[in-house]
């Protein structure tokens, strides 16, 4: 995973400027309490010195990002009083007018320069088979996969927060330390970690890569790298696990960081396609309204067939990706969908029960990621083993 890419990047630029697109045409949809906690963060650094961001009370939303992010919104803030000067007002609680819907809605649009960067910067690094046909190449289906996804989709231009922009820092991290350029990679981490604190729980990953293939040993860095990637992945599936914390942070996470994986091993793109599927489903609820209904099936839809298709075609010698059980718990969420969306609403359990169709999911997705984590970690033990036999 080291050898440059020469070919005409024109790609590229038509799918970063497509999915752009796609995230314009979402700005007036649905939003969370999320895009309030961001106005209000925007408000507080905006009119208030800095001593007080972190003591300002007037919203129950009060900044809990670590500086970094916090100089971010101030940053926001600047360019925001020219489209609506009322949502920097700290006292104007669920301020969301249609200028700061569509501020709001194109900083994390403008942010995800960082994230369409990255990307490119990862691709680079790629093995390239020049006899290939371009839907081929691991450098075209990997930057569809990171710069199409779903759950980034969703979550920040629906949902609303900024993943695809923290998600580059940490994507360009990772592709600093391929290139070798070890102090670079650090340097963006520890930029990370003051920009979210959530990314804490890969910290140890990092530290221990750093030590082994940087500070004590001199490993190859296209090897030492990919070692990363996998630290990283398996990293934060154990984490969660143990602390018991809030999941769709860390799969979104893990999504991300094992897309890189998939394009470079046939094991590695089985278990994506089961990750992501049941990964990407289980965001489902996020979106609970019935106009978004039919635009989180059809993007769930898109991704996940140009998954299969394109990861097939990668790895067209050896058969199918996944297993026909496999196969059956994966199409297993249709069945599901229908239930959860359309049936069970109708049943005179609704009232009682509402809870339950998020249960069923939770539970049937949980099943999903579980048996994919023991497969990495199947995969990593036994790539262990042939590392010492050689």
């Amino acid at each position: 995973m080291v050898a440059p890419m020469t070919n005409d990047q024109s790609w590229f630029f038509a799918l970063a400027l497509g999915v752009s697109f796609l995230k314009c045409l979402l700005i007036n949809a649905y939003h969370s309490t999320d895009f309030e906690v961001h106005r209000n963060w925007l408000a507080l650094t905006h009119s208030l010195p800095v001593s007080q961001w972190y003591y300002e009370a007037t919203s129950e939303w009060t900044l809990d990002y670590p500086p970094l992010f916090a100089w971010f919104e101030y940053g926001l803030s600047h360019i925001a009083r020219f489209f609506d000067k009322e949502m920097l007002v700290v006292q104007n609680l669920n301020y969301a007018s249609a200028a700061t819907v569509l501020f709001q809605r194109l900083s994390v649009i403008v942010a995800d320069v960082v994230f369409f960067y990255a990307v490119k910067e990862c691709c680079k690094c790629l093995r390239e088979d020049k006899g290939k046909d371009l839907h081929a190449k691991p450098s075209f289906i990997l930057a569809a996969l990171l710069l199409w996804n779903f759950g980034l989709l969703i979550v920040d231009h629906i949902h609303f927060q900024y993943n695809g922009f923290l998600f580059g820092v940490l994507l360009l991290s990772i592709t600093r330390h391929f290139q070798k350029r070890h102090l670079e990679g650090a340097l963006l981490f520890s930029i990370l970690l003051n920009l979210k604190h959530i990314y804490l729980y890969v910290a140890p990953a990092y530290g221990i890569y750093l030590l082994r293939c940087f500070c004590f040993t001199q490993n190859n860095a296209g090897d030492a790298s990919t070692s990363l990637v996998s630290a990283l992945s398996f990293q934060a599936w154990t984490l969660p696990c143990i602390l018991g914390t809030k999941h769709l942070g860390f799969l979104r996470c893990l999504v991300v960081c094992h897309a890189l994986l998939a394009v470079e091993s046939r094991e590695d793109a089985r278990i994506f396609l089961i990750l992501s599927t049941t990964g990407h489903y289980s965001l489902f609820p996020l979106l609970f309204t019935t106009q978004e209904l039919p635009i989180k099936i059809f993007l769930m839809l898109l991704f996940t067939i140009f998954s299969f298709t394109s990861l097939k075609k990668l790895f067209r010698k050896g058969g199918a990706l996944v297993s026909t059980l496999e196969a059956v718990y994966l199409l297993g969420l249709i069945p599901l969908e229908l239930i959860c969306e359309f049936v069970y609403p109708l049943t005179v359990w609704q009232k009682s029960f509402p809870f339950l169709p998020l249960m069923l999911t939770s539970v049937y997705c949980a099943l999903g990621v579980t048996y994919a984590f023991i497969r990495l970690y199947i995969s990593l033990l036994t790539c262990s083993n042939k590392a010492k036999t050689q």
